[in-house]
């Protein structure tokens, strides 16, 4: 299905203690994707934790699309603001944007292969 919330991201200071966190807090498990980004798993919805430089300062929702260029068209009529232009990653590619109510949020669609 398109256009679904499918990943939440949370932003850190410090990766190794959020995730040590939500492990003993909730029993949430991780997996390493370099230095700066766990997946979460086992969390009733798939996510993250980002320590990269520029990561967004809030927890963001992404909505998995089948169409991102199309995406990025509906976003900006309907009144959103790109705030992170299309960028590919290891699962696909995405871009961020600022809905008209201030939330900044990202939508992807993964790789073809």
């Amino acid at each position: 299905m398109a256009d679904t919330i499918d990943y939440i991201e949370f932003p850190s200071t410090d990766r190794a203690r959020s995730g040590a966190f939500f492990r003993a807090a909730f029993g949430w498990g991780l997996t390493s994707y370099g230095p700066d980004y766990d997946g979460i798993e086992d969390a009733g919805i798939d996510g993250g934790i980002d320590q990269a430089e520029g990561r967004v300062q809030t927890t963001m929702a992404i909505i998995r699309t089948d169409d991102i260029d199309a995406a990025q068209r509906r976003v900006e009529s309907a009144g959103g603001v790109i705030t992170r232009a299309q960028f590919d990653f290891p699962g696909g590619r995405r871009f961020h944007f600022r809905e008209p109510g201030g939330n900044e949020l990202a939508v992807w669609v993964a790789r073809e292969d």
